[in-house]
């Protein structure tokens, strides 16, 4: 059974989420990203079109949070590139339904700014995050996190977590 209600204190902490791992991401706080989820977890990022046609194809897809911390340590360690700052701009969620175990499904938009060092700021990435959050002795977390971008090219320099 589901149920479209949330209580406010419920909705603040997943106002809360929302923004910790915004900010967390935008100030570089990569060792913090795995624990913004549970274990075991689902983080996508997938075309829209993709998923709009029920397509598997991700862009990135990892299933646990040791998966999450191998993308950290290859951002940290052994990816090269240009460094850039990310400026994630998040929509308020919409919870879509809640389930009798506390299950929150929620949506938010984003946008994504990229400033590289000695240039301006440009759209980096636009699309809408389709959530489950679950509630954890430590508070609430992602247990899937499907990241929808809408154009169906992304610059080849995806490096950071969205």
């Amino acid at each position: 059974m589901s149920r479209l209600r949330i209580d406010f204190q419920d909705y603040a902490e997943l106002l809360q989420l929302y923004a910790d791992y915004a900010s967390a991401l935008d100030s570089g706080q990569w060792d913090a990203w795995p624990g913004f989820f549970t274990d075991p977890c689902v983080y996508k990022l997938q075309p829209r079109e993709n998923h709009e046609r029920g397509f598997p194809l991700a862009t990135l897809a990892f299933d646990s949070q040791g998966m999450l911390k191998d993308r950290i340590y290859g951002i940290q360690e052994t990816l090269f590139h240009d460094p850039y700052y990310q400026r994630h701009v998040v929509g308020a969620p919409v919870v879509r339904r809640v389930d009798a175990d506390g299950r929150l499904h929620a949506e938010a938009n984003y946008a994504v700014f990229r400033t590289r060092l000695s240039k301006e700021s440009t759209v980096f990435n636009v699309g809408r995050t389709i959530d489950e959050v679950v509630r954890t002795p430590e508070g609430l977390k992602f247990a899937s996190r499907l990241v929808i971008y809408d154009s169906e090219m992304i610059p080849n320099s995806l490096i950071y977590p969205i």
